[in-house]
């Protein structure tokens, strides 16, 4: 993908507590109640595990017989009185969520609303590298999807009249295999299922299916879960998919077909343009476009767990002009389970590179 063309959608969420206000007027003066959210206030946050405090200012001239406060749809707890409470965010997914104190009273009821944002609870573990051996790779590669398997790099290739899908010999960078894209189309992110590779498109909103020995297309499909097609992997048993936002969407590993998502986010906040993929001893981990950073996320959960600064692989004046250095960035990431080695690589670089991780 281009620098500066993808566009990522960007979450915004945002619940404003209804006011209702009442105004009655005498002689001399005049007297206005009303009822609103005084906590959480809109958009807290909150590390997934934490309690938060629910108070509702309720307006002394409105009587109010109970109190149920729901997150999201589910109920947790019913007053009888309007004393301040506590909520639980144990249990509840990373994210946004709905918070509402539905109040009756005088045979009536009313919705107010505010919201939360739960993030994941503990600060990432921090992670360097160390290079353990330096691969030849094509510089005419615009990469956008990387995969080892039984001892050859598969690899996507984007941009427009450029883009390919390649069998490469690791230790010689030579292209084995060859399949090239029609201009029209922009290759993304690849994965291995059994026998056959799936491969997607930026913008063009379809994915392509070829057989692994061959790379003959067997079939195309229609990809309309993100706005994009960005980074695709494979954990044995469902696809994962990003579309340059904070979610990884799951796919049915047979009809390419949204069955679920997580949301992906730190101690801090949401983490926006994950890119490529890959399932390394159970986690996810994503490069994160236009920075030299992988993350690596918990797959039930979503919360980043670790992330490695892959930062000097390359020489800062390798590329030379402001426009090469924001296109080719650090975008591939691949894994022999067999050797339990791990390969980096980017956009138009001469190499890809094996490493090892080091805490710092």
């Amino acid at each position: 993908m281009r620098f500066g063309l993808k566009i990522n959608p960007i979450k915004s969420f945002m619940f404003i507590g209804i006011t209702l206000a009442f105004v009655s007027s005498c002689k001399d003066d005049s007297t206005t109640t009303y009822r609103s959210f005084i906590s959480p206030m809109t958009g807290l946050n909150v590390p997934s595990g934490n309690e938060f405090e629910v108070k509702v200012q309720f307006g002394a001239e409105q009587k109010v017989d109970s109190v149920v406060y729901l997150i999201d749809t589910v109920k947790m707890i019913s007053k009888a009185d309007t004393s301040a409470i506590k909520l639980k965010t144990e249990g509840l997914k990373l994210g946004n969520h709905l918070v509402t104190a539905k109040i009756f009273g005088a045979g009536k009821s009313e919705d107010l609303t505010s919201n939360i944002n739960v993030l994941a609870a503990q600060v990432p573990m921090e992670y360097t590298y160390k290079v353990i051996k330096t691969l030849p790779h094509d510089t005419s590669s615009y990469v956008e999807g990387l995969e080892y398997h039984d001892g050859f790099f598969y690899e996507s290739a984007g941009d427009y009249g450029h883009s390919s899908l390649r069998k490469v010999e690791p230790s010689t960078g030579k292209i084995l295999q060859k399949a090239d894209l029609d201009k029209q189309y922009f290759g993304e992110g690849i994965t291995v299922i059994g026998n056959k590779i799936i491969q997607l498109t930026y913008r063009e909103k379809v994915g392509f299916v070829y057989d692994k020995a061959t790379f003959k297309k067997l079939s195309e499909f229609s990809y309309t879960i993100g706005r994009e097609g960005w980074g695709l992997a494979f954990d044995g048993e469902k696809v994962l998919n990003t579309d340059g936002s904070n979610t990884i969407f799951f796919l049915n590993k047979d009809t390419y077909q949204k069955i679920g998502s997580i949301d992906v986010f730190d101690n801090k906040g949401a983490i926006q343009n994950l890119n490529e993929l890959e399932i390394i001893d159970g986690k996810i981990y994503a490069n994160v476009y236009t920075t030299n950073e992988i993350l690596i996320i918990n797959p039930a959960t979503g919360a980043v767990e670790s992330k490695i600064d892959l930062s000097g692989l390359l020489p800062a004046d390798y590329f030379k002009t402001e426009d090469e250095k924001a296109n080719n960035v650090l975008n591939g990431i691949a894994y022999d389970k067999a050797s339990k080695r791990l390969f980096v690589a980017g956009k138009k670089w001469p190499h890809i590179f094996q490493i090892e991780l080091i805490k710092k």
